[in-house]
């Protein structure tokens, strides 16, 4: 019997019918005292990994830069209700996002440590629910197993450092859905209710972070399972209409007052921003159907060498099948839902995958966990050769990737890359020695640890590679400049100089996410085309521009342009209207 699931008893008679009755016992405490210690080993441990070196790079575009700027004008006006960008309304998405940042800049700083913190703590919360749900359902070791398994994966530990939304929803959406196969194991009473608070809770805060998503996908996901496994006698007590009245009191405040702010609030929001994104390819990111299958097995690396006989429901001890099967198939429908929805979705990137990875790490984690026990070399025999090749594949793409980059690149990023290179062969020669000598327990262990220093190693490339940023040209523009001096972004909008240079800025010829706020009030001067930038860059008042280096020699080769070069990086320049004699 396997050592992590002997704590179990069943007192159960299984029927998968609608008839059918199950009756479950808890699986035996270990103890208070083992939860608190394993939920500080989770928070210190995953809490270094995911903030080590978190501030260490400034705001990427656009992603980065807006969901910091939209913020930063909501402290700025006092305005926590209707959510503005570059003074425009903005109703792309929910506010939670943009409330949590609000708290930052209002009361702990403007840094991108800050910034990014909301990211990593719901990465953390994720993790701290997997072990929760998986100790409830598999026991303390898979619980554990889990956690270790998500926390490490390459695409959750890459969305936990980047200020976007998907983690947030991702883990709100894991609340949700793990709270529910807790939640139909208890008998009625406080604790079950509890769960089910939990789970309206956490579909509330979701659609609130990213919209009807937050609940449509934790609900289908509920009732395709009860569809296959026809326990929709478990549903009850389902407090749905208490639960309902949460999830209102939660999600309908914002709705109400955004759309009471705005007559258009409900075309734009829910028909443009929500069906359109699903059901056309309005947004410009359409993907073949098959994309996010290659993203999710690519971001369960390394732990996807052993998917395939995670997903093999015989890894569950024989003796207590009946006893997890149900949970088991959860997570199944959980991950194959998520990614049959965004695989049909006509607006495809790759971190929309991101929630279908929670019920992934824990399967891998119960069979991590029973292989550790009981030592089964042979069961992850297959999966560790698979760990070398992707290992070889790895150090051949890096070190194509590597030659491709300008010198100055290279320069830059070769002390990082050459660690990062001597730990994937340190590793591989590692899991070889591991393999040779049947030693389980220490290659899944040369495995983590080769996963924790690779992240770490990455923290210092991330900065060198990552999408060129604005800031250190908007510090010399409030340096140099009147706080009311006009300054516009040329055929762009760079969001980020929004947030560093704390002002709004015109456009040129650009307005993308600005048009519908754009033109809800009156912006005139602010967002023009070519001719009438030329016009205003010809008055005596002082002008800024900034420009991207790609656009500056189309627009600047003219001779008759009169401009004074302020500052410049590799990717970007700013400009003033000084002519020569003013200099």
């Amino acid at each position: 019997m396997t050592p992590f699931l002997a704590r179990t008893s069943i007192t159960c008679g299984l029927g998968m019918g609608s008839n059918s009755s199950m009756e479950y016992t808890n699986i035996k405490p270990v103890g208070a005292a083992s939860w608190r210690r394993d939920l500080l080993f989770i928070v210190v441990t995953l809490g270094v990994l995911f903030g080590f070196r978190l501030g260490s790079y400034p705001l990427a575009n656009p992603d980065e830069g807006r969901y910091a700027e939209v913020p930063r004008e909501m402290v700025e006006r006092g305005d926590y209700v209707i959510p503005r960008l570059n003074g425009v309304l903005y109703f792309e998405k929910p506010p939670m996002l943009y409330w949590l940042n609000a708290v930052s800049i209002r009361f702990l700083g403007s840094s991108e440590w800050f910034l990014r913190m909301w990211p990593a703590l719901f990465a953390l919360a994720g993790c701290l629910m997997t072990y929760i749900a998986g100790r409830k359902l598999f026991g303390r070791s898979a619980g554990l197993a889990g956690a270790v398994v998500l926390a490490t994966s390459l695409l959750y530990y890459g969305l936990s450092r980047i200020l976007i939304l998907d983690m947030i929803v991702s883990s709100l959406i894991s609340v949700t859905l793990f709270a529910f196969i807790i939640g139909v194991r208890e008998p009625p009473g406080r604790t079950r209710r509890f769960w089910f608070y939990l789970l309206y809770t956490g579909a509330a805060l979701a659609t609130l972070t990213k919209g009807l998503i937050g609940f449509v996908l934790p609900g289908a996901v509920i009732f395709f399972w009860l569809l296959l496994t026809h326990q929709w006698r478990r549903l009850r007590p389902f407090h749905l209409f208490t639960g309902a009245l949460l999830f209102l009191a939660i999600t309908l405040p914002w709705h109400v007052l955004a759309a009471r702010a705005n007559d258009d609030f409900f075309q734009f929001y829910i028909i443009h921003s929500h069906f359109d994104r699903f059901t056309s390819k309005v947004h410009g990111h359409q993907q073949p159907f098959w994309f996010f299958l290659p993203i999710a097995l690519a971001g369960l690396f390394p732990w996807v060498c052993f998917l395939w006989p995670a997903l093999r429901r015989k890894n569950l001890d024989p003796a207590f099948r009946f006893e997890t099967q149900s949970a088991f198939r959860f997570m199944l429908v959980w991950a194959g839902f998520i990614l049959f929805f965004f695989s049909v979705s006509g607006s495809k990137l790759p971190p929309y995958i991101l929630p279908m990875l929670p019920p992934l790490a824990l399967l891998i984690g119960v069979f991590l966990a029973r292989v550790w026990e009981e030592r089964q070399f042979a069961r992850v025999k297959i999966g560790l050769r698979v760990y070398l090749g992707i290992c070889l594949l790895l150090l051949a793409a890096a070190t194509v990737a590597f030659l491709d980059r300008p010198r100055e690149v290279q320069e830059a990023v070769l002390v990082p890359a050459l660690l990062s290179g001597a730990l994937f062969a340190a590793s591989m020669i590692g899991v070889l020695a591991c393999s040779i000598r049947g030693r389980t327990r220490m290659a899944l262990s040369v495995i983590l640890l080769t996963a924790v220093g690779f992240y770490f190693s990455l923290t210092f490339i991330i900065p060198i590679v990552q999408r060129p940023s604005t800031r250190d040209l908007a510090q010399l523009f409030t340096d140099e400049y009147p706080e009311d001096t006009p300054v516009f972004c040329y055929h762009d909008y760079f969001y980020d100089f929004s947030y560093y240079a704390a002002t709004q800025t015109g456009t040129v010829e650009s307005l993308g996410e600005l048009e519908f706020g754009s033109k809800s009030e009156d912006h005139s001067g602010r967002f023009v085309d070519g001719a009438t930038f030329r016009e205003i860059w010809s008055r005596p008042d002082r002008v800024v521009c900034i420009v991207r280096k790609r656009s500056y020699a189309g627009l600047f080769g003219d001779e008759s342009f009169r401009y004074h070069l302020v500052g410049q990086t590799d990717e970007y320049r700013l400009i003033d209207n000084r002519t020569a004699q003013e200099k």
